[in-house]
């Protein structure tokens, strides 16, 4: 049996919707959401949505992914009779029916597993390049295990013992490149982390481009850099933050979707002056 916590932000009808859907899984005995902020008006609306045994944390604030994801953990793992796996999606994951069991169908056959991924079907895997940080490589099967560096967070699921051996998510990051840092932290500690390929979820409202995604990223993957693979790396990874920067901003042909003058300019500020947490207030207005 898995517990579940789902991020909640903004979208009631969603969230109820995933929420449902977990709570009908068998291999599931409990779903708690943990509401990031929402307005009184769509948190109401959740309230009244959701199934009366679904519990709802308030945090009341944008407290970012990963920090709202270890409230859930810390009640999770508290709690004496809760499962030994949690499940890990926002608001809007729709997985499979089969996805929780052929998860946790892996799961039993490989003991060393500490955590999974499901599906996305972008036929690739997440693995973390020592300069360049989290990337996607192409996927080595068609089914069962894969292993990977580290699971991504449409879902995932993780086993107690590893949090208890390696702690919760870095609230530094709050939101992208938590999942990868805890992944290097499990592997490094002996756990087997991977992808189980063919065990399906949607997200179908994935993040647009916005400046806040572009600064999270360029910032954070070189705190994961400095973090796991030292100074000189992370050094060449600014390095590279840097020189993209001054060349993009003169060639707008070679700017990805995500790009934001900005936001990157933000981040270079940021990362010199060690400030991590959440994003600058002005680029979320």
């Amino acid at each position: 049996m898995v517990d579940v916590v789902l991020v909640h932000w903004n979208q009631p009808e969603a969230c109820a919707n995933t929420a449902a859907r977990f709570a009908e899984t068998a291999a599931v005995s409990n779903v708690l959401v943990v509401d990031n902020g929402s307005s009184e008006e769509r948190l109401f609306r959740l309230r009244n949505l959701l199934d009366p045994n679904i519990a709802i944390i308030e945090v009341g604030f944008n407290s970012g992914f990963g920090p709202a994801v270890n409230r859930g953990w810390e009640d999770w793992l508290s709690d004496p009779g809760a499962g030994e796996w949690c499940v890990v999606a926002p608001h809007d994951a729709i997985a499979s029916a089969d996805t929780i069991d052929e998860m946790l169908r892996v799961a039993e056959e490989r003991p060393e597993v500490g955590m999974l991924c499901a599906d996305v079907g972008d036929g690739s895997r997440p693995i973390v390049d020592h300069v360049f940080g989290p990337i996607l490589l192409p996927a080595l099967g068609r089914a069962g295990f894969e292993e990977a560096d580290y699971p991504h967070g449409t879902l995932m699921m993780v086993h107690r013992r590893v949090l208890k051996a390696v702690g919760l998510f870095d609230e530094r990051y709050f939101s992208y490149c938590e999942e990868a840092d805890l992944g290097l932290r499990a592997k490094r500690a002996g756990f087997e982390v991977g992808l189980v390929r063919g065990a399906m979820v949607e997200n179908p409202t994935v993040s647009t481009a916005s400046p806040v995604v572009d600064y999270l990223m360029e910032r954070n993957t070189v705190l994961l850099i400095d973090k796991h693979f030292g100074r000189r790396k992370a050094a060449m990874r600014f390095a590279i933050t840097i020189g993209q920067f001054l060349l993009w901003s003169v060639m707008a042909s070679r700017r990805t979707d995500y790009w934001s003058f900005r936001a990157r300019a933000l981040a270079i500020a940021d990362v010199a002056r060690q400030r991590w947490g959440p994003p600058p207030a002005s680029l979320q207005s």
